[in-house]
């Protein structure tokens, strides 16, 4: 008889014939199903229990697949090359008894004490190829870069006028025209933008660099 068979069975009581599953009473062996197959019996707790665990390694890997992609590094910007037509001995960058030179000729250096030099303008901060340098741009005043060394915490990236560009002990400023041929040239630094840079409160009753 089949498992799942109904077996009638008498109410002598009321009369009445009820169903009854014939379940309990018998056992599933394997090997006594129709056909190739056997039939094995399915267990919900097992079952279960596997899905928790299958689930919970589920949910570890994309815990960590996001905590890697958080923790990854940015990509390190591309240091602006400059092409100077003035070349000395010693510039910033090079090394003299195991110490960087951070300034040569026609920088200007200013004694920060720790304070913040801020953008004098909206431009770009980006790696210069020296050694803690950083050139300043804006389209302020295109046919100039400045060149910032000497700072730390700078972000590189867009910035705001007023925006800090970083802090130091000393800052040594290098302002750097373009040249027809496309060469650069250090040329005397301008007053008004230091200021502006040093004390970006009185920025707007400065009046506009040369451009």
């Amino acid at each position: 008889m089949n498992m799942q068979a109904i077996v009638l069975a008498s109410n002598r009581s009321s009369g009445r014939i009820r169903p009854t599953r014939w379940l309990a009473s018998r056992s599933i062996k394997p090997g006594r199903g129709r056909g190739s197959g056997r039939i094995k019996p399915t267990d919900s707790s097992t079952f279960f229990s596997t899905w928790t665990k299958f689930r919970s390694l589920l949910v570890a890997l994309c815990s960590s697949l996001l905590l890697l992609s958080g923790c990854r590094q940015p990509q390190a910007r591309p240091a602006r090359v400059v092409n100077l037509q003035q070349t000395w001995e010693l510039e910033p960058g090079d090394e003299v008894g195991g110490r960087v030179v951070t300034g040569g000729l026609g920088d200007v250096t200013i004694q920060l004490a720790g304070s913040k030099f801020h953008a004098p303008f909206d431009g770009e901060i980006e790696p210069a190829e020296q050694a803690s340098c950083a050139i300043y741009s804006t389209p302020e005043v295109p046919a100039y870069l400045f060149r910032l060394c000497g700072l730390t915490g700078t972000r590189f990236g867009s910035v705001r006028a007023g925006q800090s560009l970083g802090s130091g002990d000393y800052l040594n400023f290098a302002t750097l025209r373009r040249q027809p041929s496309g060469t650069w040239i250090i040329v005397e630094p301008s007053t008004g933008i230091l200021e502006r840079a040093l004390s970006p409160g009185i920025r707007s009753a400065l009046p506009d660099p040369v451009k």
